[in-house]
Protein backbone atom coordinates (compact mmCIF):
# COMPACT_ATOMS: atom_id res chain seq x y z
CA UNK A 1 0.00 0.00 0.00
CA UNK A 2 1.00 3.80 -0.16
CA UNK A 3 2.68 5.19 -3.00
CA UNK A 4 4.28 2.69 -5.98
CA UNK A 5 5.69 3.20 -9.03
CA UNK A 6 5.89 0.97 -11.88
CA UNK A 7 5.91 0.26 -15.85
CA UNK A 8 2.82 -0.03 -17.06
CA UNK A 9 1.17 -0.95 -20.10
CA UNK A 10 -2.05 1.21 -20.52
CA UNK A 11 -5.13 -1.40 -21.62
CA UNK A 12 -7.93 1.12 -21.00
CA UNK A 13 -8.72 5.25 -20.68
CA UNK A 14 -12.34 6.05 -19.49
CA UNK A 15 -13.36 9.06 -18.93
CA UNK A 16 -15.00 10.59 -15.24
CA UNK A 17 -17.44 13.33 -14.88
CA UNK A 18 -16.28 16.85 -16.33
CA UNK A 19 -12.43 16.44 -15.51
CA UNK A 20 -10.92 13.25 -14.85
CA UNK A 21 -10.26 10.14 -16.58
CA UNK A 22 -9.94 6.43 -15.28
CA UNK A 23 -7.14 4.61 -16.12
CA UNK A 24 -6.43 0.90 -16.31
CA UNK A 25 -3.20 -0.26 -16.39
CA UNK A 26 -1.04 -3.40 -16.58
CA UNK A 27 2.38 -4.08 -14.42
CA UNK A 28 4.45 -6.75 -13.92
CA UNK A 29 4.45 -6.76 -10.08
CA UNK A 30 1.03 -5.75 -8.87
CA UNK A 31 -0.61 -6.91 -12.20
CA UNK A 32 -4.19 -4.76 -13.44
CA UNK A 33 -4.98 -1.69 -11.75
CA UNK A 34 -7.35 0.94 -12.18
CA UNK A 35 -6.95 4.27 -11.00
CA UNK A 36 -8.26 8.02 -11.46
CA UNK A 37 -6.31 10.68 -12.93
CA UNK A 38 -7.64 14.04 -11.63
CA UNK A 39 -7.47 16.88 -13.92
CA UNK A 40 -6.84 14.75 -16.81
CA UNK A 41 -9.63 15.88 -19.50
CA UNK A 42 -8.53 19.48 -18.34
CA UNK A 43 -6.31 21.89 -20.70
CA UNK A 44 -2.81 21.50 -19.79
CA UNK A 45 -3.53 18.64 -18.01
CA UNK A 46 -0.15 17.30 -16.47
CA UNK A 47 -1.04 14.15 -18.24
CA UNK A 48 -1.98 16.10 -21.31
CA UNK A 49 -0.74 13.40 -23.98
CA UNK A 50 0.08 10.61 -21.88
CA UNK A 51 -2.51 8.60 -21.31
CA UNK A 52 -2.44 6.66 -24.65
CA UNK A 53 -3.69 3.19 -25.49
CA UNK A 54 -1.29 0.35 -25.11
CA UNK A 55 1.59 3.35 -24.78
CA UNK A 56 4.55 1.75 -22.41
CA UNK A 57 4.29 4.63 -19.34
CA UNK A 58 6.09 5.29 -15.89
CA UNK A 59 3.26 5.60 -13.84
CA UNK A 60 3.34 6.55 -10.07
CA UNK A 61 -0.11 6.17 -7.96
CA UNK A 62 -1.38 5.90 -4.50
CA UNK A 63 -2.73 2.87 -3.26
CA UNK A 64 -5.33 2.88 -0.19
CA UNK A 65 -6.83 -0.27 1.97
CA UNK A 66 -10.17 -1.10 1.11
CA UNK A 67 -9.84 1.27 -1.84
CA UNK A 68 -10.75 -0.28 -5.81
CA UNK A 69 -9.04 2.90 -7.61
CA UNK A 70 -5.90 3.88 -6.83
CA UNK A 71 -5.08 7.66 -7.16
CA UNK A 72 -2.63 8.37 -9.97
CA UNK A 73 -0.40 10.88 -9.78
CA UNK A 74 2.02 10.83 -12.10
CA UNK A 75 2.39 9.10 -15.94
CA UNK A 76 5.78 9.27 -17.81
CA UNK A 77 5.42 8.26 -21.48
CA UNK A 78 8.05 5.47 -22.60
CA UNK A 79 7.04 4.41 -26.08
CA UNK A 80 3.72 5.06 -27.53
CA UNK A 81 1.91 2.02 -30.24
CA UNK A 82 1.53 4.78 -32.94
CA UNK A 83 1.50 2.73 -35.79
CA UNK A 84 -1.42 1.05 -34.16
CA UNK A 85 -3.42 4.01 -34.05
CA UNK A 86 -2.73 4.91 -37.70
CA UNK A 87 -5.64 3.03 -39.51
CA UNK A 88 -8.99 1.08 -38.29
CA UNK A 89 -8.08 -2.42 -38.52
CA UNK A 90 -4.89 -1.00 -36.00
CA UNK A 91 -7.44 0.55 -33.98
CA UNK A 92 -9.40 -2.17 -33.83
CA UNK A 93 -6.67 -4.75 -33.15
CA UNK A 94 -5.20 -2.83 -29.95
CA UNK A 95 -8.85 -2.86 -28.60
CA UNK A 96 -8.87 -6.52 -29.32
CA UNK A 97 -5.13 -7.11 -27.51
CA UNK A 98 -6.05 -5.13 -24.48
CA UNK A 99 -9.81 -6.73 -24.08
CA UNK A 100 -7.53 -9.52 -23.78
CA UNK A 101 -5.25 -8.55 -20.33
CA UNK A 102 -8.41 -6.57 -19.63
CA UNK A 103 -10.36 -10.49 -18.73
CA UNK A 104 -7.68 -12.52 -18.25
CA UNK A 105 -4.52 -10.34 -16.27
CA UNK A 106 -5.89 -10.37 -12.26
CA UNK A 107 -5.76 -7.63 -9.56
CA UNK A 108 -2.57 -7.78 -7.14
CA UNK A 109 -1.28 -11.01 -9.20
CA UNK A 110 2.38 -10.65 -10.77
CA UNK A 111 1.29 -10.52 -14.65
CA UNK A 112 5.05 -11.11 -15.69
CA UNK A 113 4.02 -13.62 -18.38
CA UNK A 114 1.29 -11.50 -19.52
CA UNK A 115 2.52 -7.92 -19.41
CA UNK A 116 5.66 -9.70 -21.50
CA UNK A 117 3.78 -11.30 -24.19
CA UNK A 118 1.70 -7.92 -24.71
CA UNK A 119 4.64 -6.23 -24.56
CA UNK A 120 6.66 -8.22 -27.13
CA UNK A 121 3.65 -8.48 -29.58
CA UNK A 122 3.40 -4.35 -29.65
CA UNK A 123 7.22 -4.44 -30.49
CA UNK A 124 6.60 -7.15 -33.40
CA UNK A 125 3.86 -5.30 -34.70
CA UNK A 126 6.09 -2.30 -34.75
CA UNK A 127 8.72 -3.71 -36.45
CA UNK A 128 6.59 -5.28 -39.21
CA UNK A 129 5.25 -8.36 -38.40
CA UNK A 130 1.99 -9.21 -40.08
CA UNK A 131 -0.90 -8.20 -38.00
CA UNK A 132 -2.88 -11.43 -38.21
CA UNK A 133 0.25 -14.05 -37.18
CA UNK A 134 0.60 -11.45 -34.43
CA UNK A 135 -2.84 -11.95 -33.39
CA UNK A 136 -2.90 -15.45 -33.54
CA UNK A 137 -0.19 -16.09 -31.46
CA UNK A 138 -1.09 -13.34 -28.87
CA UNK A 139 -4.54 -14.80 -28.07
CA UNK A 140 -3.10 -18.83 -28.30
CA UNK A 141 -0.52 -17.65 -25.89
CA UNK A 142 -3.16 -15.33 -23.38
CA UNK A 143 -4.67 -18.94 -23.16
CA UNK A 144 -1.78 -20.83 -22.48
CA UNK A 145 -0.96 -18.70 -19.96
CA UNK A 146 -3.99 -18.83 -18.24
CA UNK A 147 -3.61 -22.48 -18.30
CA UNK A 148 -6.97 -22.94 -20.93
CA UNK A 149 -5.34 -23.83 -23.87
CA UNK A 150 -5.70 -26.93 -24.81
CA UNK A 151 -2.37 -28.98 -25.15
CA UNK A 152 -1.33 -29.52 -29.11
CA UNK A 153 0.78 -32.77 -28.46
CA UNK A 154 -1.16 -35.56 -26.68
CA UNK A 155 -5.05 -36.49 -26.40
CA UNK A 156 -5.23 -35.33 -22.77
CA UNK A 157 -8.41 -38.54 -22.56
CA UNK A 158 -6.20 -41.16 -24.16
CA UNK A 159 -2.96 -39.87 -23.87
CA UNK A 160 -1.98 -41.44 -27.37
CA UNK A 161 -0.23 -38.66 -29.46
CA UNK A 162 -2.14 -36.58 -31.99
CA UNK A 163 -1.95 -39.17 -35.39
CA UNK A 164 -1.07 -37.59 -38.41
CA UNK A 165 -5.04 -37.17 -39.49
CA UNK A 166 -5.03 -34.41 -37.05
CA UNK A 167 -7.59 -33.68 -33.90
CA UNK A 168 -11.32 -32.97 -33.01
CA UNK A 169 -12.06 -29.63 -30.75
CA UNK A 170 -15.59 -30.93 -29.32
CA UNK A 171 -18.28 -27.81 -30.00
CA UNK A 172 -19.14 -27.96 -26.31
CA UNK A 173 -15.63 -28.01 -24.33
CA UNK A 174 -12.33 -26.79 -24.35
CA UNK A 175 -9.86 -29.37 -24.88
CA UNK A 176 -8.58 -30.92 -28.28
CA UNK A 177 -9.04 -34.56 -28.27
CA UNK A 178 -7.98 -37.15 -31.10
CA UNK A 179 -9.63 -39.03 -33.43
CA UNK A 180 -11.00 -42.36 -31.70
CA UNK A 181 -11.73 -40.14 -28.20
CA UNK A 182 -13.71 -36.76 -29.91
CA UNK A 183 -15.67 -39.11 -32.03
CA UNK A 184 -16.91 -38.11 -35.65
CA UNK A 185 -18.51 -34.72 -34.54
CA UNK A 186 -17.20 -31.34 -33.26
CA UNK A 187 -14.34 -28.93 -34.64
CA UNK A 188 -11.68 -31.22 -37.08
CA UNK A 189 -8.21 -29.45 -36.38
CA UNK A 190 -5.89 -30.05 -39.41
CA UNK A 191 -2.41 -31.61 -39.13
CA UNK A 192 -1.04 -28.08 -40.22
CA UNK A 193 -2.79 -26.38 -37.75
CA UNK A 194 -1.57 -28.49 -34.64
CA UNK A 195 1.85 -28.35 -36.06
CA UNK A 196 1.27 -24.24 -35.66
CA UNK A 197 0.14 -24.43 -32.27
CA UNK A 198 3.31 -26.67 -31.56
CA UNK A 199 5.44 -23.89 -33.43
CA UNK A 200 3.66 -21.16 -31.19
CA UNK A 201 4.91 -23.16 -27.94
CA UNK A 202 8.44 -22.78 -29.11
CA UNK A 203 9.08 -19.83 -31.05
CA UNK A 204 9.30 -16.28 -30.66
CA UNK A 205 6.90 -14.19 -33.00
CA UNK A 206 9.77 -12.49 -34.92
CA UNK A 207 11.22 -16.28 -35.81
CA UNK A 208 7.66 -17.47 -36.75
CA UNK A 209 7.59 -14.55 -39.41
CA UNK A 210 9.97 -15.59 -41.27
CA UNK A 211 8.39 -18.58 -42.23
CA UNK A 212 4.83 -17.36 -41.70
CA UNK A 213 2.01 -20.21 -42.07
CA UNK A 214 -0.92 -20.16 -44.84
CA UNK A 215 -3.72 -18.15 -44.43
CA UNK A 216 -5.63 -21.15 -43.90
CA UNK A 217 -4.22 -22.43 -40.60
CA UNK A 218 -3.81 -19.36 -39.52
CA UNK A 219 -8.14 -18.87 -39.26
CA UNK A 220 -8.08 -22.65 -38.01
CA UNK A 221 -6.20 -21.28 -35.36
CA UNK A 222 -8.60 -18.09 -34.72
CA UNK A 223 -11.00 -20.79 -34.80
CA UNK A 224 -9.95 -22.90 -32.12
CA UNK A 225 -9.10 -19.76 -29.80
CA UNK A 226 -12.70 -18.39 -30.41
CA UNK A 227 -14.24 -21.77 -29.05
CA UNK A 228 -12.21 -21.99 -26.07
CA UNK A 229 -11.85 -18.46 -25.16
CA UNK A 230 -15.40 -19.10 -25.30
CA UNK A 231 -16.33 -22.08 -23.60
CA UNK A 232 -14.29 -20.86 -20.64
CA UNK A 233 -15.48 -17.32 -20.37
CA UNK A 234 -19.17 -18.52 -21.37
CA UNK A 235 -19.27 -15.36 -23.47
CA UNK A 236 -16.99 -13.80 -26.47
CA UNK A 237 -15.23 -10.94 -25.90
CA UNK A 238 -16.87 -7.50 -27.17
CA UNK A 239 -13.96 -5.86 -29.16
CA UNK A 240 -13.69 -9.87 -31.29
CA UNK A 241 -17.52 -9.00 -32.26
CA UNK A 242 -16.82 -5.79 -32.97
CA UNK A 243 -13.95 -6.42 -35.27
CA UNK A 244 -15.58 -8.81 -37.23
CA UNK A 245 -19.19 -6.66 -37.72
CA UNK A 246 -16.63 -3.18 -38.29
CA UNK A 247 -14.76 -5.34 -41.36
CA UNK A 248 -17.82 -6.96 -43.02
CA UNK A 249 -18.85 -3.38 -43.62
CA UNK A 250 -15.97 -1.69 -44.92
Amino acid sequence: MGLQTAEALILDVRDLHDRDRIVTFLTREHGKKSGVAKGARVKHSRFGGQLQPLAKVQVTWYEREGRDLVRISSVELVSTAHLLQSDLEGLLLGSYLADHLLEFAQEEEASDHLYRLLDSTLQALAAGVERDLATRYFETWVLRIAGVFPAPHVCPSCGRSFPPEGAVLPRSGETMLCLDCGGPSGFAVAPETLELLCRMGRESLPVMAGRPPAPGVLRQVEAVCTQVRRAFLQRELRSYDVIHTTLARL
